[in-house]
């Protein structure tokens, strides 16, 4: 087996779904809607095929760390495209390109009768492209490169249905917000070049003892510290920490394959990725681990709480998604950096399966997607309800589904940390597991068990988004009195089963050699500090409980997580199945907190209030003293009257009579001669 990779292999991994977005993007009319999906989708397959091909090759022992194109030198600066391929890089790229496939197959039977078919299908082939440019690159520049492009692809999806304010106004703030975060990560990529004087990983991995060894200038803050944390920052915007998580939830938005492609499976877990990357420089900064540890406790446990009050189907997935990226987010904090993407690859996995169905529901139930408006939806959507249930049993953490061994994982390694911060920690992801099973489970009986709430008059609870989605559609919005439910097309429920078999058996199989084995000990440029976390004991004492995956399912069944979850179902099935008034009463018992959760613990009234009109009245201070009173007025118009004067002046000197020439003339030689004589007096 080649100890190197062929760089132009690996080039055609991002390639291919390149091509075939510029393919469906700029001659959409020309190949229709069938060469659409058709190139797009061979373009992701064949960057899959690729992917799985340079994983088994990377498993044999192969690696590759190389430039693969200089973009230019300044100095001893240099700027390039260049390749890292090893075991984190590989688990990345089959994550991606398998849900992206996945995504791009259910997306011929969602997408159907919608008129940017075409354009859906290359915005998301471009978003493979940029995520796959970001977890292949070797330094900083291209991985910048790949921050930004899959935020911009984000934004172009989530406004996708351009006519819809609704939808303008979440890329909007999802691009707002995401600069916010990215301006931290350019501040931190910004110090370690100034202080590395190179972008490449291996270079400034090489030099971070160095940098751990300096203080931030002016202060006596470690600049290792303060360039993780601005780093950090970046991740929080990227993948919805607290408190810049705001802008996910509103970017349902977007056609639900997005929102199982990007803000599932892909896109937020780019902080996430980028982190275990950079574990090189955190291992250095407890300060910076125990901030990870802080945000991410809070994301799980209180995004968790927003879930528990949603309605629409698809936003409760959505505080799912915040509340495990809280959990992978923790698990960076603690070092237990395997952990953190074991956990994010079975999340891929069951978040996308869970985002798709929720996508079956909402086209059996004609677009509608209040969950108030379902019930007994089992029988008739027998693929959809098995394969949600399925994915519900994965997210809460079910023995022997994948969600259990990455989870489970998680609150054993924060139990054994002794970082500042890990106590409460541990207290919120263990709460966090009846929260998640709660809702979870809530939204599982409204919409597949209990009374028939569909094919009735509309109730008021229908908001402005639906009422937006039938003027967009311009068709009936829900089912009518008398229609019933159906069964999704095959192209809708094969994706839906190919994802629920991994969602069941991957953490299983993975568990062990991700966890306990070299399978992440084998970075290229940095072989011996990667996800080893010598100063803080997590992996290693996970390893010592470790006694295989059966063993591990069977233990659990006498745990609190177990039994917290099992309380979480029981409660969910008692409210929803048996009791629907209790929760009614309890709305109305306390109805300050349920305020305080339907606003989002107003987190958008506090933005808006300080942050966006702060921002708005020093745009119009700036736009009246530095536009208006300065620019245009002194500068620009200041010049013009200042000339006008000027010409007024000179022109009252050009009168036309020789003899006014020749006094001015007599004047300036006299001015001129009495500044020589004083000149030469001096």
């Amino acid at each position: 087996m080649a100890s190197t990779l062929n760089p132009t292999l690996l080039l055609a991994i991002p390639l291919a779904p390149l091509a075939g977005s510029v393919i469906a993007g700029l001659f959409g009319k020309q190949v229709g809607r069938a060469g659409a999906h058709t190139v797009t989708i061979l373009g992701v397959l064949v960057a899959f095929i690729l992917s799985v091909m340079t994983f088994l090759d990377v498993m044999n022992g192969a690696s590759f760390n190389a430039t693969v194109y200089e973009w230019a030198r300044i100095g001893d600066l240099k700027l390039e495209i260049g390749f890292l391929i090893d075991t984190l890089t590989v688990t990345m790229m089959c994550v991606v390109t398998s849900v992206s496939l996945m995504v791009h197959i259910y997306t011929i039977g969602y997408m159907a009768e919608d008129p940017g078919y075409q354009r859906f299908f290359s915005y998301i082939s471009l978003f493979t492209f940029s995520m796959l440019m970001l977890v292949m690159s070797n330094n900083f520049l291209q991985l910048f490169f790949g921050w930004e492009a899959v935020g911009l692809v984000s934004y172009l999806l989530i406004g996708f249905w351009y006519t819809r304010p609704t939808a303008i106004y979440a890329n909007m703030k999802a691009f707002l917000v995401n600069r916010v975060g990215d301006f931290g990560f350019l501040l931190g990529i910004g110090l370690l070049l100034a202080f590395t004087g190179t972008l490449n990983y291996g270079e400034v991995f090489a030099k971070a003892n160095d940098v751990a060894a300096l203080s931030f200038p002016g202060t006596d803050w470690r600049l290792i510290t303060v360039a993780c944390i601005c780093l950090f920052i970046g991740a929080m915007g990227k993948s919805a920490q607290f408190p810049l998580h705001v802008w996910l939830p509103d970017s349902m938005e977007g056609p639900t394959p997005i929102s199982a492609l990007i803000h599932a499976a892909t896109m937020v877990t780019a902080g996430i990725f980028m982190v275990s990357r950079m574990s090189p420089l955190f291992e250095l900064s407890d300060t910076a681990l125990s901030f990870i540890t802080i945000i991410g406790a809070i994301t799980a446990l209180f995004m968790g709480f927003l879930g528990m009050i949603q309605n629409d189907i698809k936003r409760v997935v959505a505080y799912s998604t915040l509340s495990q990226l809280g959990y992978m987010t923790v698990a960076l904090g603690v070092s237990a950096y395997p952990v953190a993407i074991f956990h994010l690859m079975t999340h891929a996995f069951f978040k996308a399966l869970l985002f798709l169905g929720a996508g079956s529901v909402i086209m059996g139930m004609h677009h509608d997607q209040d969950m108030r408006n379902m019930g007994g939806l089992w029988k008739y959507m027998p693929i959809t309800w098995i394969t949600s249930l399925l994915g519900s049993l994965a997210l809460i953490g079910t023995p022997f589904f994948a969600g259990f061994y990455s989870k489970d994982s998680i609150i054993e390694a924060v139990a054994a940390s002794h970082l500042p911060g890990s106590g409460f920690a541990y207290f919120a992801v263990v709460a966090s597991v009846f929260v998640t099973a709660f809702y979870s489970f809530r939204m599982y009986f409204l919409v597949f068990h209990g009374k028939e709430r569909f094919g009735q008059a509309h109730h008021d609870h229908h908001d402005a988004h639906h009422a937006e989605e039938e003027d967009d559609h311009g068709e009936h919005h829900g089912l009518a009195p008398g229609q019933k439910p159906h069964e999704s097309p095959a192209v809708v429920t094969i994706p839906l089963i190919l994802l629920a078999i991994p969602s069941v058996i991957i953490g299983a199989i993975a568990i062990a050699p991700m966890l306990f084995s070299s399978f992440f000990k084998q970075g290229v440029a940095f072989k011996d500090v990667i996800f080893i976390g010598e100063n803080h004991p997590a992996m290693e004492e996970l390893s010592h409980e470790f006694h295989g995956w059966v063993a591990m399912a069977v233990h659990s069944f006498g745990t609190l997580p177990i039994a917290l979850s099992a309380l979480g179902i029981l409660l969910a099935a008692f409210f929803y199945l048996k009791r629907p008034d209790i929760p009614e009463a309890l709305k109305n018992r306390f109805s300050g907190i349920y305020n305080l959760l339907d606003n989002k613990y107003y987190m958008d009234k506090i933005n808006e209030v300080v942050f966006a009109k702060g921002a708005l009245k020093i745009g119009r201070g700036l736009w009246k003293a530095g536009d208006q009173g300065l620019i245009d007025g002194a500068v620009v118009n200041g010049s013009a009257r200042l000339v006008g004067w000027l010409a007024g002046v000179i022109r009252f000197m050009q009168s036309g009579y020789i003899y006014h020439y020749a006094f001015a003339m007599i004047i300036g030689m006299l001015g001129l001669l009495t500044l020589f004589v004083t000149l030469n007096g001096k």
